[in-house]
Order: structure tokens, then C-alpha cells, then sequence
């Protein structure tokens, strides 16, 4: 009799769930190493620098306000009390939780180029303007 009413609770408790919770993106996602992108990135962007400054940009990975400002913007959609502050662009580790906060939420599907040219180029970023700076950190992952 125990292990029925065992049985029915955990139905009723996968009933609650949703579909996405198991679907193969999901757990793909989750999967996903973007260490190497990252790396790569921070080789590029900055020579491995968590100090360097080009303009507005500033880090390892050279990130700019309106980046941090989209991180906490995904974060308050998300319901998270987390936010990041522009001096969190010289941590090395919160800058790639920001680059990997933005891959979540622009980039479900994990694909490398989209990840690398609009890191450079923005969202909406041009495939010519981002030719250069894709081959550059191609080239950083391969070495």
C-alpha cells in the first residue's frame, strides 16, 4: 500500500513540473563547456589582463556598462536578488558568469559563432564587421 501511494505522489510531482525541465535543450545547456570560448576570448580581448581598459570596456574580457546592465536586467527578469556591479568586470570569474548569463538567455541553442561574434558585435552584430575578431579567437582556441 506504501509503495502505491509512493508511486502516485511521484507522478502527481512530475505532473507539476514542466516539459522543459527534461527536454534535450535543457539538458544540453547545462552540459555545455564554454570554458575554451571563454578563454580564448580573454587571450583575445585582453591578453589575459583582468586590469585591461580600451574605452568603456574593462577586464579580461573587456566588457562594457551596457553589458552589465543587460546582466542585471536578465537577472531581475529571472527573479534573482543577484546583480553585478561595474567593478565586477575586473574578476576574472564574474566576468564569465556574465558572459555565460548572457549565452543563457541569447543563445539557448550554444552555438560558438553566434556566442563569439556577438560578444564582439553585439546581438544584432554584422558578420562582416565580426569576421576579423571570429578568425582571431578561432585561432586562440585551436592554439
Amino acid at each position: 500500500m506504501m509503495k502505491r501511494i509512493a508511486r502516485i505522489v511521484v507522478v502527481a510531482l512530475l505532473m507539476l513540473v514542466p516539459s522543459a525541465a527534461f527536454s534535450k535543450d535543457n539538458a544540453k545547456a547545462k552540459e555545455f563547456d564554454w570554458e575554451p570560448v571563454m578563454e580564448a576570448i580573454i587571450e583575445v580581448e585582453s591578453n589575459g589582463n583582468p586590469n585591461a581598459r580600451s574605452g568603456s570596456s574593462c577586464g579580461a574580457m573587456q566588457i562594457t556598462p551596457i553589458l552589465v546592465k543587460e546582466c542585471n536586467r536578465i537577472l531581475r527578469m529571472r527573479k534573482s536578488k543577484k546583480r553585478y556591479s561595474l567593478a565586477d568586470r575586473f574578476s576574472v570569474e564574474k566576468s564569465k558568469e556574465m558572459f555565460l548569463l548572457i549565452q543563457s538567455y541569447f543563445n539557448r541553442s550554444n552555438n560558438v559563432e553566434k556566442a563569439i561574434r556577438a560578444w564582439n558585435g553585439g546581438q544584432r552584430y554584422s558578420v562582416r564587421r565580426t569576421q576579423r575578431y571570429f578568425e582571431k579567437v578561432m585561432r586562440a582556441m585551436k592554439d
